[in-house]
């Protein structure tokens, strides 16, 4: 039988012609078998003494003329020592190989979250501090990248993204917390080695210098003033947030997170318990009246649902109170730009804040300390369990009303200082 034409195999598919085999030679043959829709086209030869077939393609996508192309480019390199049925085989297991490890990557987002579920949930009691990080700085910039092919270049860019922004501090929060999600994927072979591995604090923010930022009378009274101007878009509950944060001198979190059952509201006394505090040290805050006045209005707004700062939006459900970066972004869109001749500071400057005119007021250093729950060193940290409830409620009393007046706008206000307290009975 000679050469093919495209007239004859029209004919055939017309006529529904079945066949085994039908050659055109060099090795190109056509096949139509009864369970085929269309001829496929074959190629056909020896290799190592044994009969070999390369699947070409149907008629229906590979024309004659392509077909012989084919037939002619395989036959050659056939002559040349190949075996090209066999290396057909080898690149569709590749293929499927390919297509089954990009199925199993492991991405950054999935690892995040696994490490976040593995390692942080069970041990950490602030767990959103490290949540925010992976959500707002990690996902976004890497988070669907499959994590062994994450570069030290993408975690320079990431880390430097940060830093444009102005907040060398996450930076620096952000390349920790990377070393240990990535030492994390090491130890399960995800990856091969750790690519933030080579980083330290000089390549994102910097070394970290200790802050002494706190607020002046005068710029406590133009804080309140630009909330209360703000209020609609700056919500009463973060101004009352502020003002608490600053009145009790407690973190954050603490304040953020906490429910109302930790309240005794009839007996003026928020028992925050340890398993909330950064020290792990239970401690009776003793609320003076502004602060009572505060909750009970916030009680009202939070309308029997359990957290003073209850979540907002519907997406949150999962967690029942506000997230730990509401205020700050609130304070940074709404507050920040209108305090331009004041200078930067963060919801953290709050307890220095408080602090340091707790010390204006005449308090003793100990009660203050206690203010703040920090913990007594030395010795005397070691005998003297006498918390100070007495003489913190005295002092937060002075600091409420010292805070009511800047919030009125009266920086005078008149400070009689406090008589040293006494230090309390050694524990036995």
């Amino acid at each position: 039988m000679g050469k093919l034409t495209d007239i004859q195999i029209r004919a055939w598919i017309k006529a529904n012609e079945r066949f085994e085999q039908r050659g055109d030679g060099d090795g190109l043959c056509l096949c139509f078998r009864e369970n085929y829709a269309v001829p496929v086209w074959k190629f056909r030869y020896r290799f190592a003494g044994k009969q070999r077939i390369v699947i070409l393609g149907s008629y229906s996508v590979l024309s004659l003329a392509d077909a012989r192309k084919t037939a002619k480019e395989l036959s050659a390199r056939v002559a040349l020592g190949h075996d090209v049925a066999g290396e057909k085989q080898e690149r569709k297991k590749a293929a499927i190989a390919k297509i089954e490890a990009e199925k199993n990557a492991v991405t950054v987002a999935q690892l995040c979250d696994e490490f976040f579920e593995r390692i942080i949930l069970p041990t950490w009691k602030h767990s959103d501090i490290v949540r925010r990080r992976i959500e707002n700085d990690i996902k976004p910039c890497i988070g669907k990248m499959k994590a062994e092919d994450v570069k030290p270049r993408d975690v320079d860019d990431m880390l430097q993204t940060i830093v444009k922004r102005g907040a060398p501090t996450i930076a620096n929060d952000v390349l920790r917390w990377t070393k240990r999600i990535f030492d994390f994927a090491v130890k399960r072979h995800v990856v091969i080695y750790n690519p933030a591995s080579a980083f330290d604090p000089s390549d994102a923010g910097g070394k970290e210098e200790s802050r002494d930022r706190w607020l002046t009378r005068e710029e406590i009274i133009q804080l309140f003033q630009v909330m209360r101007e703000m209020l609609g878009t700056f919500s009463v509950e973060n101004l009352y947030a502020v003002r608490l944060l600053l009145l009790l001198a407690v973190r954050k979190e603490e304040l953020i997170a906490a429910p109302w059952s930790e309240f005794d509201l009839d007996n003026a006394v928020w028992h925050l318990p340890a398993e909330r505090t950064k020290t792990s040290s239970a401690i009776d805050i003793p609320l003076p009246p502004l602060a009572l006045e505060t909750l009970k209005e916030l009680h009202r707004l939070a309308n029997g649902r359990i957290c003073v700062f209850p979540a907002r939006k519907a997406q949150h459900r999962m967690i029942p109170h506000i997230d730990l970066n509401t205020l700050n972004a609130a304070m940074a869109k709404h507050i920040r730009p209108r305090l331009k001749d004041v200078p930067n500071f963060t919801i953290h400057d709050f307890r220095r804040t408080a602090r340091t005119h707790l010390a204006a007021l005449g308090v003793d250093p100990f009660v203050a300390e206690r203010c703040l729950n920090h913990k007594i060193k030395g010795v005397e940290g070691i005998y003297n369990r006498h918390d100070y409830f007495d003489e913190r409620k005295a002092a937060l009393n002075e600091w409420a009303n010292l805070l009511k007046a800047l919030e009125e706008g009266k920086p005078d206000y008149n400070v009689i200082p406090m008589k040293k307290a006494k230090k309390g009975n050694t524990a036995t």
